[in-house]
């Protein structure tokens, strides 16, 4: 049985450790000598010179055999020691053939053993890339997602992590957040990608923007609507850095790819502040805020023109939603020509409808 080049085949194709995978073969086929023989120790080596596997097991010199598995007669014993006994337990080659049965066994605990150890290779590998960006290829379209190409991996873009309305295209390249990597293969996977986080957006400026990366703008607050928009509180502790324009850059240079990476999504870089009245203001942007009172009990009333309200719910409620989860409360908007009248986040996805159905009777 040469193994050679089985061996080499997966050593080289698959990055496998060549120990571990002759440990793997020679446990296997000792496996099935001992289901075919059950009782005798055996004993598998590989042999580097001739690619075969040797195999031998324990035998008591006796003067006469009673049972050739387990005895061997002085005779042939002087062949393999010289110095052999009787009584000796001797270490000598087994000859008598296995069956078709035990090989079958044998060849289906290899292959399982070798499936582990690629799974092991891929968690060394990327266990540590976890939770920053990869590049991949996309490879093909699965039931579950998009199968993608990352080094010699495929790895899962589940449909639930791909930004909405984007089109993913077969062959074409796409970066995405490495969110998980499984010890042990989840269907066909162990690598899960992401593009729908607020952790992907973040790992994108750490990317693009040079002062992010070396922290000398923090990232405080990251709330994500994919599709939709991303709110980004941003601070820093040197007066000199505008934390706001450094993400920006010149003609918005720096934000523009990543805008780019996340198609039709739009970017809010909010600068840090103390005031939470300044926060819940620059929060609900665009809209042109007039006063701001926090409450009592994780609420805050916010007072602004008629006008401005449509821009401070934004689509189906959802700018006022980013805006109390980016500030921590609960935020109820009051007109300023009706103070009778004040609308709540619950309030909003409806009033939205409202708002929209009325332009549309216009």
């Amino acid at each position: 049985m040469n193994l050679t080049d089985v061996i080499d085949s997966l050593v080289e194709e698959r990055g496998l450790d060549r120990e571990k995978v002759v440990a793997i073969v020679c446990e296997g086929i000792s496996a099935a000598y001992s289901k075919k023989y059950p009782g005798v120790t055996f004993y598998v080596t590989y042999n580097k010179k001739t690619g075969n596997l040797d195999v031998a097991s324990d035998k008591e010199v006796v003067a006469v055999v009673t049972d050739e598995d387990f005895e061997i007669t002085l005779r042939r014993a002087k062949t393999v020691d010289q110095t052999a006994a009787l009584g000796v337990i001797l270490q000598v080659p087994f000859e008598e053939p296995v069956g078709r049965i035990e090989i079958l066994t044998a060849k289906q605990m290899i292959a399982s053993k070798i499936r582990d150890l690629e799974q092991l290779a891929i968690y060394e590998e990327y266990k540590d890339k976890e939770d920053t960006i990869v590049t991949g290829m996309v490879h093909k379209r699965e039931r579950a997602g998009y199968a993608v190409s990352v080094g010699e991996v495929l790895a899962i873009l589940p449909f639930e992590n791909v930004i909405p309305q984007e089109v993913v295209r077969i062959g074409h390249p796409v970066r995405a957040l490495l969110k998980e990597v499984y010890q042990v293969a989840r269907g066909d996977y162990q690598l899960v990608l992401d593009r729908v986080s607020g952790d992907f957006v973040q790992r994108l400026l750490e990317i693009e923007i040079p002062e992010v990366f070396e922290g000398l703008v923090e990232i405080q607050t990251v709330v994500r609507i994919p599709g939709y928009k991303t709110k980004i509180i941003v601070a820093s502790n040197r007066k000199e850095i505008d934390p706001v324009g450094t993400c920006v850059g010149v003609g918005g240079a720096r934000i523009k790819p990543i805008l780019r990476e996340l198609g039709q999504e739009k970017i809010d870089l909010i600068q840090a502040t103390d005031s939470m009245e300044k926060l819940v203001r620059y929060s609900l942007k665009p809209a042109e805020i007039d006063r701001v009172e926090v409450m009592d009990g994780g609420k805050v009333t916010v007072w602004l023109a008629p006008d401005q309200r449509s821009y401070a719910i934004g689509k189906m409620g959802q700018n006022i939603n980013l805006a109390s989860k980016l500030v921590g409360l609960e935020i109820q908007l009051q007109d300023l020509a009706r103070p009778e009248q004040t609308i709540t986040l619950d309030d909003a996805e409806e009033d939205e409808r409202d708002y929209d159905h009325e332009r549309t009777d216009e």
